[in-house]
């Protein structure tokens, strides 16, 4: 393979959108260059927040672009979404530094999608090997502990672990379009129990006068989104008391880049907007990502964050629907349980030993647990 130069940028603004999103062309919303960029143009992604940009290059002998990962110097663990919290204790039991890390995520976003954007016509194999090797190299040189690859697609995932990183795996709920016309078709394939109980939840919406406007685009103004960014810190409050990970500016940034691919649901009582849930969309899935309120009702949760996306992705004829991480409520209401992928590169042997150790115990009872959730699904035939 050609031997090709490399360098780490610390924005991603160092490379030109144009290049970045052909690279990129065609995968998820989430790697878009406007998204990223949204994330460090508005502050939400830097040092002072823990994801300081490291985003890795390599070019051919002509300077052109081949390959493109983003990458993040870590030096904590909040927003991956891939808890390894414990292996930061065990490295500080034994007087080790397990910060910094890098890491390769979409900040504050679980979803899965490729992590690796190598130019068409380029072996990719060998690339990501050689991306392997790199990257090892950094760890060494910025005395980091480890390289950490996170939701990534399973064939790159499989192609990471023929390269000295451990594989490992978790569990998400995506609902997935079986070329449903409207959402009573869909509801026809759950028993008949399980239909009757979803069908109640939605009627007590209906019932508090709850009304559920879905807006796109332009068609989402400015007062929508301060309601909406409201909501969220104030639901993060409630749960966790500590603000949202992500501030006004990158919403409103957001809003101007990407708002051919937003779609917001409102809840309103009396006139009042009680409630905003914010989703992104591409060709071919919707995700669903942030929620808010400042009124407690009963299954609202579940109309603004589920049923109207279910509905959303129906009408739009999306092949599948990811609402976010965790979540097994999301089950009974038709998301079907999913295997997904990440992979770690330990640079200390004993703790690699370790680590490998404790995913190998992980591993079957992730698979476990994933076919039996799946017995819990509604429906009433086995769905392919």
């Amino acid at each position: 393979m050609d031997q090709y130069s490399h360098e780490f940028l610390n924005s991603i603004n160092q490379i030109d959108a144009t290049d970045w999103n052909k690279i990129f062309s065609s995968q998820s919303i989430f790697l878009s260059h406007e998204f990223l960029s949204s994330l460090e143009v508005s502050g939400s992604v830097c040092i002072k927040a823990g994801w300081q940009p490291h985003h890795l290059v390599l070019r051919d002998t002509d300077s052109k672009i081949v390959a493109l990962v983003p990458l993040y110097i870590k030096t904590d663990s909040y927003g991956e979404y891939v808890f390894d919290w414990q292996w930061a204790n065990f490295y500080a039991r034994n007087g080790c530094d397990y910060y910094p890390k890098l890491v390769t995520a979409i900040p504050f976003t679980p979803c899965n999608g490729t992590r690796f954007g190598i130019k068409e016509g380029v072996n990719s194999n060998k690339t990501i090997s050689m991306i392997v090797d790199i990257i090892k190299s950094e760890i060494e040189q910025i005395h980091a502990s480890s390289w950490h690859c996170l939701f990534l697609h399973e064939s790159e995932s499989n192609e990471l672990s023929h390269n000295q990183t451990l594989q490992r795996l978790g569990c998400q709920y995506h609902w997935l379009n079986n070329e449903y016309q409207n959402f009573d078709d869909f509801l026809s394939t759950f028993s008949s129990r399980k239909r009757k109980n979803l069908r109640k939840e939605r009627t007590r919406v209906q019932e508090n006068n709850i009304i559920l406007n879905r807006k796109v685009g332009n068609d989402i103004g400015n007062s929508d989104w301060e309601r909406f960014y409201y909501f969220y810190h104030l639901t993060y409050l409630k749960r966790s008391g500590r603000q949202g990970y992500l501030n006004k500016e990158f919403f409103r940034i957001l809003s101007e880049k990407l708002f051919d691919s937003i779609m917001m649901v409102t809840a309103e009582l009396h006139g009042n907007t009680i409630a905003s849930s914010l989703f992104f969309f591409d060709s071919q899935t919707l995700y669903g990502r942030y929620w808010g309120c400042q009124e407690e009702h009963e299954f609202l949760h579940f109309e603004a964050c589920y049923y109207q996306g279910i509905e959303f992705a129906i009408e739009r004829g999306l092949n599948r629907f990811d609402p976010g991480a965790q979540g097994e409520h999301k089950i009974q209401r038709g998301f079907t349980p999913r295997i997904t992928y990440s992979n770690h590169l330990i640079a200390k042997p004993k703790f690699s030993s370790a680590i490998e150790n404790f995913l190998n115990e992980e591993r079957p009872e992730i698979l476990d647990y994933c076919n039996v959730a799946k017995k819990y699904l509604p429906f009433k035939n086995e769905m392919p």
